[in-house]
């Protein structure tokens, strides 16, 4: 039995679709994929909680990555209206691979009358939450979701890494790490026990729906648990994706299976089962009877990659190919313009306690070893490790062991900006953070 009675708080929650026109470039990529048709609306979901005088929101876009102006702006703006601190506010992506880019240089061009008005249509998805906010109880849940998720890259035998097998089953040791089945719930449930909104946190790379041939905007396998939750609690839960650490996980089966691969039965496979397991942590978990609400950020000064003999040879051999394919030519363009050599980046690394929970945000793709070994030091009974959050440091961080055996995820300047170390700095941070919380 519970040693104590359930502590209410206030918490609203609200969405706001941000569907850019049709016609918009789609992000994920190393060729152009232009939108046809809107499958499914993408959305800026916001949950504001309040207790003792501070307040927590929590932003998730429908969107391959949040950058640091979009995130900056939006804070001011929500700063301005409503007095809440930056540091008690974070803005992250699904990583959904049909929707719109934001950064100026990358493969596609950005929609950018679109991209300014996003800042605006965060700030007023907040506001609207906070004008929504009721007497709730929060209840952090857990469960497992065995058979969604996989680690896609492989260790061979000459000690590489490679991103799928491909040709080279008899060179394949085994998948080159493992994967973080556990589905995290942060539930607000009102004093007539219903669900007003429903937090997510699973790792799985939002990639499933289209592919590389995809036409139409949609927000992937989290618009369909979305859906399937509202299905079951009602049209206006609102349920919000904090993205896991996926770098290196995807939802291809090792296995041979009569299920789906791909597509969109495969999305909406996902998506309704992670609806279930979701749903099923939220059900059993115990309201929280002790409430503390924080939230910090500390900035890190991180060496970029600094291109090496190794990397100008792979240039050189690239420069003197008669043809290339727009894959070999962007990274011929990227490794000739790459402007970082010699310096460092400011990372954000930001940390909240909500209650139980302990949730650190990452700003980039992070390979998954990564966030499990947040979660193993963290000293809060709950730890949601979020990535894609508040900017974007790199596209990915690997760990340090993986960052120099060549696998995608780990290749300099495509895929990793910074220097072999930046995962450990960072989970050290969050790490260092959540001890100070917890006290």
């Amino acid at each position: 039995m519970p040693s104590a009675k359930p502590i209410q708080c206030r918490a609203g929650c609200a969405q706001t679709v941000i569907t850019p026109p049709v016609g918009v470039s789609l992000a994920g990529y190393f060729h152009d994929r232009v939108a046809k048709s809107v499958r499914d609306d993408l959305y800026a979901k916001a949950m504001v909680i309040e207790h003792d005088g501070r307040r927590i929101v929590l932003v998730s876009c429908d969107l391959i990555s949040i950058d640091e102006r979009t995130t900056e702006r939006a804070r001011e703006l929500v700063n301005a209206d409503l007095g809440i601190p930056s540091q008690h506010v974070m803005v992250c992506a699904t990583h959904t691979h049909t929707g719109p880019e934001l950064r100026d240089n990358s493969v596609v061009k950005p929609p950018v009358e679109w991209r300014d008005e996003l800042p605006a249509h965060i700030a007023r998805t907040v506001r609207s939450a906070v004008d929504k906010m009721t007497p709730v109880t929060l209840r952090a849940g857990t469960a497992d979701a065995e058979g969604y998720s996989f680690n896609r890259l492989f260790r061979l035998k000459d000690g590489s890494e490679v991103f799928g097998v491909g040709g080279r089953k008899d060179q394949v040791i085994a998948p080159a790490g493992p994967i973080d089945p556990q589905v995290q719930t942060l539930s607000l449930v009102d004093a007539k026990d219903r669900l007003v909104g429903l937090v997510v946190n699973f790792a799985l790379h939002v990639d499933v729906i289209g592919g590389g041939k995809a036409n139409f905007i949609s927000a992937d396998w989290p618009g369909e648990m979305a859906r399937a939750v509202a299905g079951a609690h009602g049209s206006e839960v609102v349920t919000l994706l904090l993205q896991g650490t996926c770098g290196d996980i995807n939802h291809v089966p090792h296995d041979p299976t009569n299920l789906p691969r791909g597509g969109p039965g495969r999305a909406i496979m996902i998506g309704r089962g992670l609806a279930g397991v979701a749903m099923h942590a939220a059900e059993r978990a115990e309201p929280m009877t002790a409430l503390s609400l924080d939230g910090r950020i500390d900035v890190l000064s991180i060496p970029y990659y600094t291109r090496d003999e190794a990397l100008h040879a792979e240039l050189d051999a690239l420069r003197a190919k008669s043809k290339r394919s727009p894959f070999e030519q962007y990274v011929l363009e990227r490794g000739e313009s790459w402007p970082h050599d010699g310096k460092n980046a400011d990372v954000p690394v930001q940390v909240f306690r909500i209650g139980d929970v302990g949730l650190v945000a990452l700003p980039a793709e992070i390979f998954v070893r990564i966030g499990l070994d947040i979660k193993h030091w963290s000293p809060a009974p709950s730890t949601f490790v979020v990535e894609l959050a508040n900017a974007r440091a790199s596209t990915y961080v690997p760990t340090t062991d993986q960052a120099e055996r060549g696998a995608y995820g780990a290749k300099p300047i495509l895929s990793r900006w910074l220097c072999a170390d930046a995962g450990r700095r960072m989970a050290d941070a969050g790490i260092t953070m959540l001890h100070q919380m917890w006290g």
